[in-house]
């Protein structure tokens, strides 16, 4: 059997379920489903267990549009984040829409039909599907595994040894000694929450990233919501924080120098003028060449502070049976590693995608408007802002989409494709420095220099282009038959 819907969604986490609620309410004469391949709805937010997982946006922009946040917490805990999407689905009757256990493996566009054609695979079976609209919740990394370096020596450690993607609930860090291998988002995470149990955890790092201490409440949001209804204190928060973000996004990358300097005089500020802050924390890139790393009421500098915690900036030169020997001689005993090296990008996850019979390599496509892809019909994907919250550019594609499908109802055409009108300079999908953007270079599509090619990373822009801009700019709708397609 072969079931149809107008739309299949692939993935329920937080772009899943946002499609969902835009296509109930923008299009609700569309009937759609949501595959996806893990036990339990949530993406992100289910995958990840390590200690400490929290979001490194606010919840004012991480959340929903239409779904006000309303914990006291603004950077908030990973399952605390979970609980919201869960209710959310459910509030909605999203849930009802949802078939978890469904992995999908393939996509073929076929244009004769123009619809779809989609293979899932669910408790050891293939079941089959037909859409006339795809849209890719999947997120943009490899839910499988993470991206960890070979170590020489490593097999001789007789620690244990674990990627944050893959912590499991066995192990016991307790009074251990940890080595946490990365200084990124996931670094920082982890660092404070387990130096509350360890008996030390050091942070080794090659070189150091931009990490910024915020409130993990917003006092403006809590005031605002005893005086204002919960929606509309909301929607203030949310704009007060976009604007903010954007802000100091334009003011850093045009004064870099400058905003190094205060970025670099704040966290002095916190460990004080005796502290190596320029061996530990000064970049050697410019602020977001690489996403700023938020550290919630500065709890990491409080670890380094009472000693539970250290930051060491060296190469690794191997592993060792009782830790790991650097470059500069200097051996740190572990009894358990972290490996927060990094995520490995996939933009689709695992699915084979073809068109008219054609696998599709998204290297050799542009990102029309940061969601679409060139020549390929009837398809979006979710793929968020890299300065500012995922949430925000994945809500105005869900509503875009809807946009869509509702002219393309309204004109009595079946299939909708972004054609490049005239020749233009291609660009790098993603203009970021970060290891794991540029380990998957080769593999992500491209941009270009001019709209509606280029991938803004303004909500404010993208707002008014998405959600009130036109829908024909170099968008071409058609009615294919058999004998064209032949």
């Amino acid at each position: 059997m072969t079931e149809h819907f107008d739309v299949v969604v692939v993935g329920a986490g937080i772009s899943g379920i946002g499609a969902a609620y835009h296509l109930q309410a923008n299009s609700p004469d569309r009937s759609y489903v949501i595959l996806e391949g893990r036990a339990r709805l949530g993406g992100t937010w289910d995958l990840f267990r390590y200690p400490g997982i929290r979001s490194d946006s606010d919840m004012y922009t991480l959340g929903f549009g239409f779904r006000p946040w309303t914990d006291a917490k603004a950077i908030a805990d990973g399952g605390a984040i979970l609980d919201y999407l869960v209710s959310t689905a459910k509030h909605y009757g999203i849930d009802r829409n949802i078939r978890t256990g469904h992995r999908v493996k393939r996509a073929d566009w076929s244009s004769a039909e123009a619809l779809w054609n989609v293979v899932a695979e669910h408790d050891g079976a293939e079941l089959r599907f037909t859409c006339s609209f795809l849209y890719l919740g999947t997120g943009y990394y490899d839910y499988a595994k993470g991206y960890s370096p070979d170590f020489a020596g490593a097999e001789t450690f007789t620690g244990r040894i674990v990627h944050p993607q893959l912590w499991a609930d066995d192990i016991d860090y307790a009074g251990k000694r940890v080595v946490v291998i990365g200084s990124g988002a996931t670094a920082v995470t982890l660092v404070p929450e387990l130096a509350k149990q360890a008996a030390h955890v050091t942070m080794l790092q090659r070189s150091p990233s931009y990490i910024v201490a915020r409130p993990s409440a917003d006092v403006v949001a809590n005031a605002l919501r005893r005086v204002l209804p919960a929606r509309a204190a909301y929607a203030v928060t949310r704009w007060k924080n976009v604007l903010l973000q954007q802000y100091f996004f334009r003011l850093m990358r045009r004064h870099p120098a400058k905003a190094k300097e205060r970025l670099i005089d704040m966290v002095r500020a916190e460990l004080g003028r005796d502290y190596d802050v320029a061996t530990h924390f000064t970049p050697r890139y410019n602020p977001w060449d690489q996403r700023l790393c938020l550290v919630p009421d500065a709890d990491l500098f409080a670890a380094i502070r009472n000693g539970s915690a250290e930051v060491v900036t060296d190469t690794i030169d191997r592993f060792t049976q009782t830790g790991i020997r650097l470059a500069s001689g200097r051996e740190i005993e572990a009894d358990l590693v972290v490996t927060a090296t990094g995520l490995v990008i996939k933009l689709m996850g695992d699915i084979e995608v073809a068109v008219d019979g054609v696998r599709f390599d998204p290297a050799q496509h542009l990102m029309y408007k940061g969601m679409m892809l060139s020549d390929v019909p009837n398809f979006a994907i979710a793929f968020g802002y890299t300065n500012a919250s995922w949430t925000l550019k994945a809500d105005l594609t869900a509503n875009y989409v809807t946009r869509l499908l509702n002219a393309m109802r309204k004109r009595g055409m079946r299939q909708v494709t972004p054609r490049l009108a005239r020749p233009v300079e291609e660009a790098p999908f993603l203009e970021f420095t970060s290891g794991y953007v540029q380990r998957a270079a080769d593999r992500l599509p491209k941009q270009a220099t001019r709209k509606p090619w280029r991938v803004h990373q303004s909500y404010a822009r993208d707002l008014m282009a998405l959600k009130y801009g036109g829908i024909d700019e170099e968008m071409e709708f058609s009615n294919p038959v058999r004998d064209r397609v032949a």
